[in-house]
């Protein structure tokens, strides 16, 4: 096994198949300690049988040490409990890696009320449950003097960060993780914990069904990216949303500030048009929407 995450201690959410069980036996190869969280669900979110325990048990074939956790991670208490099973299993915790999540795939028009709680709920609100757990704890540990090289490895996606054409409402709680991340670093860099987000394009069951899956990655090439970001040596990198597309590695530079014009007092409408016509020639062309 490598010594990069020798003694380290994590979480991986949606661990039972996909992208999820491929962090995990990444992380696990590398040394890693792991609580396999995953609920057991459906591509499109229904109840189904959890395969954690087949990744628990691949890990310790290779020699690793791994626990399954079957947690709803968007539900508060659960979500704390996840964080206190790796406390009380293995001493303490070290990583996070965000990755639960399903598709409800509709265009705008077509979207219900119930999809639209249920894709933000796993997505965005299963997030923060498991981040907010997980910072409460190593700001304690900070305050006792015990701070932690702790690391957070969040899951966006690029229709987050450009956009996709009938996923209105995953795109829109992909898009609320990014900014999460970015808030969640700024927050936490004083007690050691770096927050990053990572975009994978890979053939899972999530994209198998939207795209045409034929020339994309595989789940496990996003892998060794999360691993180094989980490491003790990716201390400086934070704040961070990385595009993992097979080989090629994109650090993404979504809404930073382009163009401006100052009126040097409250615009008058008439002048809006022609002033916004010349920033929008100026400023970079945006990405295409996925499917336009």
């Amino acid at each position: 096994m490598s010594k990069l995450l020798e003694g380290r201690v994590a979480i991986v959410t949606g661990a039972g198949r996909g992208i999820g069980r491929a962090h995990a036996l990444e992380l696990a190869r590398h040394g890693a300690k792991l609580v396999v969280n995953d609920y057991g669900v459906s591509n499109n979110g229904e109840k189904t049988d959890s395969p954690a325990h087949e990744v628990v048990a691949e890990i310790e074939a290779m020699g690793g040490e791994a626990v399954v956790n079957g947690a709803d991670v968007a539900d508060f208490e659960q979500a704390a409990a996840l964080v206190q099973q790796a406390v009380d299993t293995f001493g303490g915790l070290d990583i996070l890696v965000n990755n639960a999540g399903f598709v409800r795939d509709r265009m705008l028009v077509n979207a219900t009320e119930d999809e639209f709680d249920a894709v933000v709920r796993v997505h965005l609100k299963g997030h923060f449950a498991t981040l907010r757990h997980a910072a409460a704890y190593w700001r304690a540990e900070s305050k006792e003097g015990r701070q932690r090289a702790a690391r957070v490895i969040n899951t966006t996606s690029g229709a987050g960060l450009q956009g996709s054409i009938g996923q209105v409402v995953y795109s829109a709680a992909k898009g609320g993780i990014a900014t999460m991340t970015l808030v969640a670093a700024a927050e936490l860099g004083r007690v050691g914990v770096t927050v990053n987000a990572i975009a994978p394009v890979a053939k899972t069951r999530m994209t198998e069904g939207a795209f045409d899956t034929s020339a994309m990655a595989l789940p496990e090439d996003n892998s060794p990216i999360v691993a180094w970001l989980a490491s003790e040596e990716a201390g400086d990198v934070t704040g961070r949303v990385i595009e993992v597309d097979g080989s090629v590695v994109t650090v993404e530079n979504a809404w930073s500030h382009g163009p401006s014009r100052d009126a040097g007092g409250r615009w008058e409408a008439e002048k809006v048009g022609p002033a916004l016509r010349e920033l929008l020639a100026e400023a970079p062309t945006p990405e295409p929407v996925y499917g336009a």
